[in-house]
């Protein structure tokens, strides 16, 4: 039997069986009979490759629903302190800097507004994080979905400040943006020209609500040389330059179509972190003359311009924690451990991640040290080989000095 190549037309749904040629003479009912069978196995081919080509089928499709508040929380930059467990040993001169509280200095206690995740509308019950996602330290819940989803985000302001949530890389309308400006010139009743400020979710007033949707197309999931998950950032907007240095901070993880687990996490991992790394300025946190009168020993004599002042308010952390404070980097030998490092903040935010160790897979290639640079993110797979417990630190050497180091274990 010889059989023309078929056209396969826009809809691949769409099968047209061209013109048969028997290269014997066969019976009338025996080519029907034949004919029939392939039509029926080419519609189905047709229909199989329809739905592998759009992704996921929308009948798989989820809308993730998340009930998130910005609350307001002191935060303590070193719990270990006057220890510093990196060198087993109390903290020096040096580190005392950004720790030790004096009359004029506020020390390593800060307000903060952070964002938190709730079980349900009511926001009367936090929902308690897992020993494993405790690493997390400041940043806010893991928003996670599988490309076709829609996320539902229901927010509440807990806090004194106007905060929003705005969203990286995923589908959003004006509506859930998240962020607060001019889009057009209007003309009022009267005639005069005004700023059109369409409403987008941004400036939630305190004890205020609002709801947030986004959809997850496949230009919001892994690319073709991303691993199975790709990470996002949301953060407040209203006023960023301020906002994400009070702590409002969060990441969003996006698993490729028919990869993900029934709670979003990817297939192809055993263990997944995320590491921010950002020196979180409280000079410019809308909290500092609240910080002052309730931390510093004598608030009246702060001189908030002296420079030896705001450096000791510059703290060098990864997810909100020095010199080794952040802990439950942990993992076993051969697991299929996925890091995903952010950075945010400003031109002096120009950090290199780098593991001592061990070694990760960064688009194919072969490193130690991830460059992270204000609102980007940076995919690696590890599978550590080397047992032990080592640091993972930003490599630009002031930042080490000011605190910006961990450790991660790798048990048997």
């Amino acid at each position: 039997m010889l059989c023309r190549p078929i056209a396969w037309p826009a809809n691949r749904a769409a099968i047209i069986v061209k013109t048969f040629h028997f290269a014997q003479p066969v019976k009338a009912s025996i080519c029907a009979r034949m004919q029939t069978v392939m039509r029926t196995s080419l519609l189905i081919c047709g229909l199989l490759l329809s739905t592998l080509g759009s992704g996921l089928p929308p009948a798989l499709a989820a809308e993730r629903l998340y009930y998130i508040a910005a609350d307001e929380v002191v935060w303590d930059y070193a719990p270990s302190y006057p220890d510093n467990p990196i060198m087993g040993e109390p903290f020096g001169f040096e580190e005392s800097i950004y720790l030790k509280q004096r009359d004029d200095r506020i020390g390593r206690r800060y307000l903060k507004a952070v964002y938190r995740e709730y079980t349900d509308g009511s926001f009367s019950t936090h929902k308690v994080r897992s020993p494993e996602e405790n690493y997390l330290g400041i940043l806010g819940p893991i928003l996670r979905a599988e490309v076709g989803d829609t996320m539902v985000v229901h927010f509440r302001n807990n806090a004194r400040l106007s905060i929003d949530i705005h969203p990286h890389g995923v589908f959003y309308d004006k509506s859930s943006e998240g962020a607060h400006y001019s889009t057009e010139t209007a003309t009022d009743p009267d005639g005069h020209e005004v700023q059109d400020m369409p409403k987008t979710g941004a400036d939630v007033k305190p004890g205020g609500e609002y709801t947030y949707r986004w959809g997850v197309p496949e230009r919001a999931g892994p690319g073709p040389s991303d691993p199975d998950s790709v990470a996002w950032l949301y953060h407040a907007h209203d006023h960023e330059g301020i906002d994400i240095y009070a702590g409002l901070i969060g990441a969003i993880i996006v698993t490729r179509a028919g990869r993900a687990n029934p709670d979003g996490t990817p297939k192809d991992v055993d263990r997944e972190f995320v590491t921010l790394f950002m020196i979180f300025d409280e000079n410019l946190s809308p909290y500092l003359d609240a910080n002052i009168q309730k931390f510093a020993g004598k608030p009246d004599s702060v001189a908030k311009d002296n420079e030896e002042f705001k450096e000791s308010n510059k703290k060098h952390v990864i997810n909100g924690l020095l010199y080794g404070n952040l802990s439950g980097l942990v993992m076993h030998r051969g697991d299929r451990v996925r890091w995903y490092v952010i950075g945010l903040g400003n031109e002096n935010d120009i950090h290199t991640a780098h593991w001592h160790g061990n070694t990760v897979l960064h688009r194919g290639s072969r490193i130690d040290t991830v460059n992270v640079f204000p609102a980007t993110t940076e995919v690696v797979d590890m599978r550590p080989d080397n047992v032990g417990t080592w640091l993972f630190h930003c490599h630009v050497t002031d930042h080490m000095d000011g605190g910006m180091m961990t450790r991660y274990t790798v048990t048997n």
